[in-house]
């Protein structure tokens, strides 16, 4: 290993903080942790270049659960375990715009709109749509849910839409750097292209091995989401999700987030381009993996889909194609716990990382007791 001696002592002893992870769980911790204990010395550990987790990765939605999303919900929670999901992604999404404001990230509430490929699925939904907003209105104090019509000409799907009035979008890019920024301002230190092996306990503290140096730390606060289960044994599957981009559109009208097929796909503006994504439903298995990429089968019904219902009388290119890792499982709820005396968690974003990244961060850091 081509360094110091020097620098490996200053970077290597007397750690307090260790967070493996520098997506938006990990860079929240470090945030609290350092408001909480600001003489704390603390590190990062991230695999990658830049931040490799699904929140910096994604299509970029400050949402909380389109309707047939929260109605398919309750078929596996109670109405209080739903309205706990959405009251904690909201709060996650106010904290994320308190600690970074709304211009560094680009925030912009445009309005969410779920459409439906037929006008069974839609009435379906609608008959719901009342008693999902009397749930949720002790958090947003007015409806959430409402309809328009079709004011953007997409094709193959019902005239009318189901409308979130609460939805925005943010730029994820934007969002991570100005985490990153934050917490190195703080004094928190970031080592990248670092990739955890494996640690051990006992007990004073927790010796880690990387594939570059081993050391001790006092804690280990572990915030990798979908690769949760290369370290741990928690219920966390990873799920990969697949996303383009065009190429600038001229006089694009589209300006929102769009649901398609019960949240499967995903689109929404970003200046003159669309974002889309989703897919994962056309090959669950294949998908349930850790790896980044792209396949055929997916990435094909990306464009077919662009080209007949949500550009049906456009030209377009793709000019950009990516994929991210989420961490999902049986149940929506966060693992947010302590694992033993001196390791702790925040795992299983569920899709969610925009909503609830920053509210896990700040509980993760609060697992620490005075």
């Amino acid at each position: 290993m081509n360094y110091s001696y020097w620098e490996l002592k200053e970077w290597f002893t007397n750690i307090d903080f260790t967070i493996v992870g520098s997506g938006i769980v990990g860079l929240n911790c470090a945030l609290e942790l350092k408001k909480k204990h600001p003489a704390a010395k603390i590190i990062i550990l991230e695999k990658g270049m830049l931040p490799q987790g699904a929140s910096t990765k994604n299509a970029g939605f400050a949402c909380f659960g389109s309707l047939s999303e929260l109605i398919d919900d309750l078929s596996s929670h109670t109405e209080q375990e739903v309205y706990n999901l959405v009251e904690n992604r909201w709060k996650g999404l106010q904290l994320l715009r308190s600690n970074l404001g709304d211009k560094n990230i680009d925030f912009q509430q445009n309005k969410g709109f779920e459409l439906c490929d037929s006008e069974t699925f839609f009435e379906e939904c609608i008959s719901k749509k009342e008693d999902i907003n009397n749930l949720l209105k002790p958090i947003f104090k007015k409806d959430v849910f409402s309809v328009s019509d079709n004011t953007f000409n997409f094709k193959k799907v019902h005239n009318r839409y189901i409308v979130n009035n609460f939805e925005g979008q943010i730029d994820t890019g934007k969002m991570a750097y100005e985490l990153l920024h934050k917490v190195q301002t703080l004094g928190v230190k970031i080592l990248n292209n670092i990739t955890v092996e494996n640690f051990t306990e006992d007990n004073t503290n927790i010796e880690i091995t990387t594939d570059k140096i081993t050391f001790k730390t006092n804690k280990l606060f572990i915030a990798t989401n979908g690769f949760a289960n290369k370290l741990l044994e928690e219920k966390v599957q990873p799920a990969r999700a697949q996303v383009l981009i065009t190429k600038p559109i001229k006089n694009l009208q589209i300006k929102g987030t769009f649901h398609l097929n019960k949240g499967y796909y995903y689109f929404r503006n970003i200046d003159n381009r669309i974002l889309f994504g989703g897919g994962r439903n056309l090959d669950f298995k294949t998908e349930e993996t850790s790896e980044f990429g792209q396949t055929a089968i997916i990435q094909n019904e990306l464009e077919n889909i662009l080209k007949t219902t949500i550009l049906p009388n456009t030209s377009f290119e793709i000019e950009h194609r990516w994929s991210g890792i989420m961490g999902v499982g049986n149940q929506k709820k966060a693992i947010v716990k302590q694992l033993s005396n001196h390791v702790f968690c925040g795992v299983r974003l569920g899709g969610m990382g925009v909503a609830i990244g920053s509210l896990v961060g700040k509980e993760l850091a609060e697992l620490i007791h005075e």
